[in-house]
């Protein structure tokens, strides 16, 4: 059997649950700090799971949203704690129709409010580490690999840049392992003789 919401509204305000927190009925408003706090934790402990389920079956089963709206909820009644009915069947009546007018103005919000369209790619936009140095060095680098020899470049790209191991290489190459271990180190220190005399 389905129950559609507005059922589940009058459901919820008929049946009032009282906790161990409010004890008996809300008592007449007390304009103290202490009070208002007290009659706020009451009012929290007696009706927000039932806010709650009710919410959950408003926004189609979203609970995240459903608790972001109990808080609002909650909150709302703590700035109008004083028009919060005393009576705790009347106070949950005053939390649910506070609860259904936020689901409402989402929905209508989101009705009005046009679909966010990106039309600029952000992707190309410099990240944090790219700075003038990093540009130079950029810029060192590729002049120091313009000086190697095409095979000492071919060498520290196969092992550097695409990551093959000297073995990978040894074998693509048809050289001893021992051989590739060697040019790359012979590479490696022409290119730093490179960005030494850059």
């Amino acid at each position: 059997m389905t129950v559609s919401p507005t059922d589940l509204i009058y459901k919820l305000a008929d049946g009032v649950k009282r906790s161990a927190i409010a004890g008996t009925m809300l008592r007449a408003p007390d304009e103290s700090p202490a009070g208002r706090a007290e009659r706020m934790t009451a009012l929290h402990a007696d009706h927000a799971r039932a806010v709650l389920r009710l919410l959950v079956v408003l926004t189609h089963g979203q609970r995240q949203t459903a608790e972001d709206l109990v808080q609002e909820t909650m909150l709302r009644a703590w700035r109008h704690l004083d028009s919060v009915p005393a009576e705790p069947d009347a106070a949950r009546r005053w939390l649910v129709t506070v609860a259904r007018r936020l689901v409402i103005d989402g929905v209508r919000l989101r009705r009005c409010r046009p679909a966010e369209v990106h039309l600029v790619d952000m992707t190309w936009i410099p990240a944090g580490d790219d700075t003038t140095g990093t540009a130079l060095a950029s810029h060192a680098i590729r002049h120091a690999l313009g000086r190697l020899s095409p095979a000492q470049r071919s060498l520290l790209s196969e092992v550097y840049l695409i990551g093959r191991s000297p073995e990978e290489v040894a074998g693509r190459l048809g050289v001893p392992i021992g051989t590739v271990k060697s040019r790359t180190h012979h590479a490696l220190r022409a290119l730093r003789t490179g960005l030494e005399a850059a």
